[in-house]
């Protein structure tokens, strides 16, 4: 029986030991429906085409490694690169680009005697228009099948103080968030809210001083195609509470993915090659990352500290997409750092107004450079670029770029926030932002909006890109109009530095391309609206 199935066995037998005679005694239902309208302006390049980069570049020899707009995730570019491109343009060229979003969720809880629980969510995120179901033109009714679908977004069963001691499992479909949701979240954060949620079981021990979370999900399968099919994150997540108003974590998280890779299948030639060579030897990829957190409040004071180290065991996920021909990097292994951290003071008078510092970094390597000697070398293998892996992190440091998956990043950021009136809240910050590592681009002159390579198959001939990224300056506002119903709005503006309009990797995770046909400043405007039950 493979490890998985082990581990739910054991979790539903444990589950179904729980008092078998519990009785329906509640129903309650809940539900929320937020609406966010945003309009960016000089940010993203016009539908019909991604802002140029390196047109007509052959990058001889150049890993470049990633993902690049215009082609799924994991689209690399090789020994012949037409175009390096850039869903970015920073510049009033392209279209602007304005949507309304929508999330809608409704939940029924079930509450049984014996602390037996059982909660099923249903939810439906969309872009207005998505969804309309007739052609104005001719009057066709294309039916209920366009557009998004309403998901299962939750679904499991839980069971609190098992056999009378401090333990609670929970098994089906699942958010989770620790801390403050920095590695694990659940995709609340705006814009593009979609929500996450897990398959698998949790259990949790929880006192008064301390608690402590175990848990394994599932988040993807091809079973019976290969016999290790299951792509899996488990953890341990850990808390001390003995201090009031203060709290401690430490924690290991573990993501696996054995799914096989092969740069050549049933060639015999190249089998031949590989099996001499052993260069398409893909093992499976585990990323282990250690962290701690402490977080409280003294004396008018708050803060929030966190460190985390990430092991990247075999990284073949993320080697395979380095291709300068055929074979990718088979033997990518790295380490990386990553924290983040805030101090802030709240002053004791009318308003409550807050300052706060705060700042946050991601460690990050860029070897897609290669110098003279590489350059002459016909078996020279690339290195691939492993940076720092935000996991399922639901925090963003920008409206504009990253999101939730910034990294090879370091940033510092502070801000004042006050409760203007009784219902409004108002918040204004600032935030610099720099690459770690930054992209070596082929020398080149300008002509126009392109960068023309001097000679573009003397990929050893570069030049460094700046790591000036630029600031940010955003302010807020948020309006409790009930308990229940709250309006927000917001602008940020991004006065662009060098390092975006020549290009960085510091987009998904260190594999996304970041960069523009110039260096003109966006704004960020929105309107939101949310409603809880």
């Amino acid at each position: 029986m493979c490890k998985s199935m082990v581990i739910l066995s054991v979790a539903a037998a444990v589950l179904l030991t729980a008092p078998a005679f519990a009785e329906l005694q509640n129903v309650t239902v809940d539900g929320s429906i937020q609406i966010r309208a945003g309009y960016y302006r000089n940010v993203f390049a016009s539908p019909t085409g991604e802002s140029i980069r390196w047109p007509g570049q052959l990058l001889f020899k150049r890993p470049i490694g990633g993902v690049l707009s215009g082609g799924a995730p994991g689209q690399t570019a090789g020994l012949l690169t037409p175009n390096l491109v850039s869903p970015y343009r920073w510049d009033s060229r392209g279209n602007d680009m304005d949507y309304v979003e929508q999330r809608t969720r409704l939940g029924v809880h079930a509450d049984f005697t014996d602390q037996v629980t059982a909660y099923i969510e249903l939810d439906n995120y969309h872009l207005w228009g998505d969804d309309f179901r007739a052609d104005w033109i001719d009057g066709t009714d294309f039916g209920p099948v366009r557009g998004s679908n309403v998901e299962i977004y939750q679904a499991y069963v839980q069971a609190d103080q098992m056999w009378g001691s401090p333990l609670s499992m929970r098994i089906g479909r699942q958010e989770l968030a620790f801390g403050s949701s920095w590695l694990v979240g659940a995709n609340e954060s705006a814009p593009d809210f979609t929500g996450l949620s897990f398959d698998g079981v949790r259990a949790t021990y929880g006192l008064d001083e301390f608690s402590v979370d175990a848990f394994y999900t599932q988040l993807a399968q091809d079973s019976p195609r290969w016999q290790d099919d299951k792509v899996t994150f488990a953890g341990v997540y850990g808390s001390w509470l003995g201090l009031p108003d203060h709290e401690f974590d430490a924690y290991w998280l573990w993501l696996r993915d054995p799914t096989p890779l092969a740069d050549t299948n049933l060639i015999f030639l190249a089998e031949w090659f590989e099996d001499l060579f052993g260069v398409d030897d893909y093992n499976t990829h585990n990323v282990h990352t250690f962290g701690l957190r402490g977080a409280g409040e003294f004396e008018g004071f708050d803060y929030e500290a966190e460190v985390a180290y990430q092991v990247h065991d075999d990284a073949s996920q993320v080697g395979f997409l380095f291709k300068p021909f055929v074979y990718g990097d088979n033997r990518a292994n790295t380490n990386n750092w990553a924290a983040h951290g805030e101090l802030g003071y709240t002053f004791d008078m009318q308003m409550q107004p807050r300052v706060y510092l705060g700042g946050a970094y991601f460690d990050g390597e860029d070897n897609r450079d290669i110098n003279f000697l590489q350059w002459l070398n016909p078996f020279y293998r690339p290195e691939a670029s492993v940076s720092f892996n935000r996991l399922f992190s639901d925090i963003q440091y920008s409206e504009f770029f990253g999101l939730r998956n910034m990294s090879n990043v370091w940033l510092a950021t502070g801000g004042i926030e006050a409760a203007v009136l009784e219902d409004l809240e108002v918040e204004l910050l600032v935030t610099h932002f720099r690459a770690v590592e930054e992209f070596r681009s082929p020398a080149h002159f300008r002509l126009g909006r392109y960068r023309v390579p001097i000679a573009p198959r003397l990929s050893f001939w570069d030049s460094s890109n700046s790591t000036n990224l630029g600031w940010e300056a955003a302010l807020y506002a948020t309006y409790h109009y009930t308990e229940d119903l709250v309006f927000e709005a917001g602008w940020a503006h991004f006065f662009t530095g060098k390092g975006m309009e020549e290009g960085n990797f510091v987009d998904r995770n260190g594999l996304g391309f970041v960069g523009g046909s110039n260096n003109k400043d966006a704004d960020y405007v929105y309107i939101e609206t949310r409603l809880s039950f």
